[in-house]
C-alpha cells in the first residue's frame, strides 16, 4: 500500500507523519537535516507516494536534496496549508505533520515551483545587492541628519560630490568630524561592495542570450532582466503569458458572494521584488522621452494615464510588460515597438 508522509520543518527539527491507508503508522521527530530524514522515510514508508512540507527558508534545500534521495518531496503552498491546520484543536508540530500528511493523502493541496540553486543565487545577487544600496542610502541619511543638528546642511548630491561637501563641512568641526567621519568611511565600504556585486549582475546579464533579449524592451535594464530569467527559469513553466501577470500579483483580485460582485487591489501576491522592478521599468518607459521608449506599448499606457491616473496606468504596463517578456523567451523574438500590445501578448 502507498504512504503518504507530511513533514512539519522547522530549523532545529522536523516532525514526521507516516499515514496508509487512512490511518497514521507512525510518526516522530529528527534533526532538520534531509538525508537523515530520507533514512527514516525509508525504513518507516518504503513505499512513500508523496513526501508533503510547506514553502519556508529551507524548502529549496529540503526539495532538491529529498529528491536527489530518491524521495518523492511535494512542496506546498504555505497559506493554503495554513487555513486547514489551523482548524486543529491542539496545534503542535507533530499535529502539523499529522495535518500536512493527510493533505497528501486527500491531495488537497496546492504544490508550488520550487527554484533551482542557479536561479536561487542570482536571487542571492540581486537581494545582497539591494540590501548594501539600502545600507547605503541610510548611512548618507544619517550622516545628513546628524550634521544638520549642527547647522551644517549638506548640499544634494551622491558618490565623490556628497563625499566632497561632508568634508569640506567638517574641516573646523574637529570634534563632530570625530563621529562623521568613521560614518563616511563606512558609507565608501559599502559603495564599493555594491559596486563589486554591481559588476557582478552586468557579466551575469551580458552572458545570458535570454537577459539579451529582454533588454531590447524599453525601460527593462540588467538588473530587471535577470531577475525576470531567475524567476521565470523555462518559459514552459506557464501554460500560457497571461496567467505570468496573475502569478506576479499584477491582476485585481475579485469578491463575489450573492449579489456582491467587484474587483479590489491588485492581488500582490508572488515575487515582491520582481513586482516592484518591473513597475520601476514602467514607470520609466512612461516618463522617459528619448526615442528608444517610443512604443505602441507606451502610447497605450499614456491613454491609460489619462483616464485613470498614473499609478493605475504603472501597474497595467507593468503586468503587459511581464506578459510580453515571457512571451519574448518563448518564440526568442526582439521587442517590437510598432506591434499592438495585443499582438504581443498572444502566446
Amino acid at each position: 500500500m502507498d504512504q503518504y508522509i507530511g513533514l512539519d520543518v522547522s530549523l532545529k527539527d522536523t516532525a514526521i507523519s507516516v499515514r496508509e491507508d487512512g490511518k497514521r503508522i507512525w510518526r516522530g521527530k529528527c534533526p532538520s537535516d534531509p538525508t537523515l530524514l530520507a533514512e527514516l522515510i525509508r525504513k518507516h514508508a518504503p513505499h512513500a507516494r508523496r513526501v508533503v512540507f510547506e514553502t519556508g527558508p529551507l524548502s529549496t534545500w529540503f526539495y532538491h536534496a529529498l529528491t536527489a534521495e530518491g524521495a518523492p518531496a511535494i512542496c506546498i503552498e504555505a497559506r493554503h496549508a495554513q487555513k486547514v491546520l489551523n482548524e486543529t484543536l491542539n496545534k503542535t508540530d507533530a499535529n502539523d505533520a499529522d495535518g500536512l500528511a493527510q493533505l497528501a493523502e486527500a491531495g488537497f493541496y496546492k504544490a508550488v515551483r520550487v527554484k533551482s540553486f542557479d536561479a536561487m543565487l542570482t536571487r542571492a545577487l540581486v537581494a545582497a545587492r539591494n540590501q548594501l544600496l539600502n545600507l547605503s542610502t541610510q548611512l548618507g541619511n544619517q550622516i545628513r541628519g546628524v550634521m544638520k543638528t549642527f547647522g551644517l546642511i549638506v548640499p544634494k548630491g551622491t558618490g565623490r560630490v556628497f563625499d566632497t561637501h561632508v568634508r569640506e563641512l567638517l574641516e573646523r568641526q574637529t570634534s563632530l568630524a570625530q563621529i562623521i567621519l568613521p560614518l563616511l568611511d563606512a558609507w565608501h565600504n559599502i559603495r564599493k561592495r555594491a559596486a563589486i556585486l554591481d559588476r557582478q549582475l552586468i557579466a551575469a546579464a551580458r552572458q545570458s542570450p535570454a537577459t539579451k533579449l529582454l533588454m531590447t524592451v524599453p525601460g527593462i535594464g540588467a538588473i530587471t532582466a535577470v531577475s525576470y530569467v531567475a524567476a521565470i527559469e523555462d518559459p514552459e513553466n506557464f501554460r500560457t503569458s497571461r496567467s505570468v501577470g496573475a502569478w506576479l500579483g499584477l491582476t485585481t483580485r475579485r469578491y463575489q458572494s450573492g449579489e456582491v460582485d467587484y474587483d479590489g487591489h491588485i492581488s500582490r501576491r508572488g515575487d515582491n521584488r520582481l513586482r516592484g522592478l518591473l513597475y520601476e521599468a514602467a514607470t520609466a518607459l512612461l516618463t522617459r522621452t528619448s526615442a528608444r521608449t517610443e512604443s505602441s506599448l507606451k502610447n497605450w499606457g499614456l491613454k491609460l494615464r489619462e483616464r485613470l491616473g498614473f499609478k493605475r496606468a504603472a501597474v497595467a504596463v507593468a503586468r503587459k510588460l511581464a506578459v510580453i517578456m515571457h512571451t519574448m523567451l518563448k518564440t526568442g523574438e526582439t521587442f517590437n515597438p510598432s506591434a499592438g500590445t495585443n499582438a504581443l501578448m498572444k502566446v
